[in-house]
């Protein structure tokens, strides 16, 4: 609760004091007029004198004033800070959740993870940052999908990132698919600031886009595309035997076609082997495609002003029907 105009408040013993330094009426009055039916109106004030100023009239008079008061300062109920986004790009994140992405070779919070884990935590923070920007998710596996339509909403989009699962979009890995699907969102809006970051471990699999030709298409749509190849060059594993056997859990990672996609449209490719990394590359991310600004905040306003104006109107009614019952005078022979 607020008043728009608070400094009407010192108005408040207006009245008052004005009754204090101002003559009084009857002192004004001189000489008194003689009436007819004076016995009458000596009934009502005594010694001649009409009762205009009992207690309960100042009392409704000094309420009518201070609710015109209240009224005039404007009191408000101001709601929860909402923030205006400014315009800002147009960026679609694309995660990989094929099969693949269940490897555990990168740590996190001192434990091995899986893969998509990692980028859970990481894209979350990435996602919090884009002040201005519309973002939007699509998984892809075998099939891709939109997860997430084009939204300055990011809380939504960053709980549909965390709900993501491995190999709810099937087992492969449909790269093309997934850029096809971005162009498509992306290809009919009026913006030069569009992008999509595709985060992938692995190779073309599945889909019915080549990547390459796919990559191309997005160039002609105007869509800069920031490919992210993830997963550690080397890691450990148990052999039958019970040994240590040292293997490359990258070894399907096809950088080439990233690196051509990349490329193509006029961005860039990024290796992410551990999660330190893929922290470094969401920063360098952010440099390339800086966000506009910061949103403007505003307060929804509702007004209340009515609501003491109503009350003083209701309480001048009382008054005068009071005032007039104090004036109907029952003369003899009317």
């Amino acid at each position: 609760m607020s008043l728009a105009y608070p400094l009407l408040l010192l108005f408040l013993p207006l009245p008052f004091l004005l009754r204090l330094i101002l003559p009084s009426r009857q002192a004004q009055q001189g000489a008194a007029l003689r009436v007819p039916f004076f016995t009458q109106i000596s009934r009502l004030g005594g010694d001649g004198q009409v009762a205009t100023s009992s207690p309960l009239k100042l009392i409704l008079m000094s309420l009518i004033w201070s609710l015109l008061l209240i009224a005039a300062a404007r009191p408000q109920w101001l709601g929860e800070p909402i923030e205006v986004p400014v315009e800002g790009r147009n960026l679609m994140l694309a995660v990989d959740v094929s099969g693949s992405m269940k490897e555990e070779d990168m740590v996190l919070d001192g434990n091995y993870r899986d893969r998509l884990s990692i980028v859970k935590n990481i894209a979350e923070q990435f996602i919090d940052k884009r002040v201005g920007d519309r973002v939007g998710l699509i998984l892809f596996g075998t099939n891709a999908y939109i997860q997430a339509p084009l939204s300055f909403d990011r809380k939504t989009v960053n709980l549909l990132v965390e709900e993501s699962q491995i190999g709810i979009a099937g087992e492969k890995t449909a790269i093309g698919d997934a850029i096809g699907l971005a162009v498509k969102r992306l290809r009919e809006i009026d913006s030069k600031d569009k992008v999509l970051i595709l985060l992938t471990d692995g190779e073309n699999t599945a889909g019915s886009v080549d990547p390459i030709k796919a990559g191309k298409i997005a160039a002609e749509a105007g869509l800069k595309i920031y490919t992210i190849g993830i997963g550690a060059d080397e890691a450990y594993r148990r052999t039958f035997f019970g040994m240590r056997q040292k293997y490359n859990p990258s070894a399907g990672l096809d950088e080439k076609t990233l690196k051509q996609i990349a490329a193509d449209t006029g961005a860039r490719y990024f290796r992410a082997r551990s999660t330190k990394e893929l922290e470094e590359i969401y920063h360098d991310i952010d440099k390339l495609e800086p966000v506009v600004g910061e949103g403007e905040v505003f307060r929804p306003v509702t007004e209340l002003y009515y609501i003491p104006l109503v009350i003083a109107y209701l309480l001048t009614l009382v008054l005068a029907f009071a005032g007039l019952g104090l004036r109907t005078i029952k003369l003899d022979g009317v």
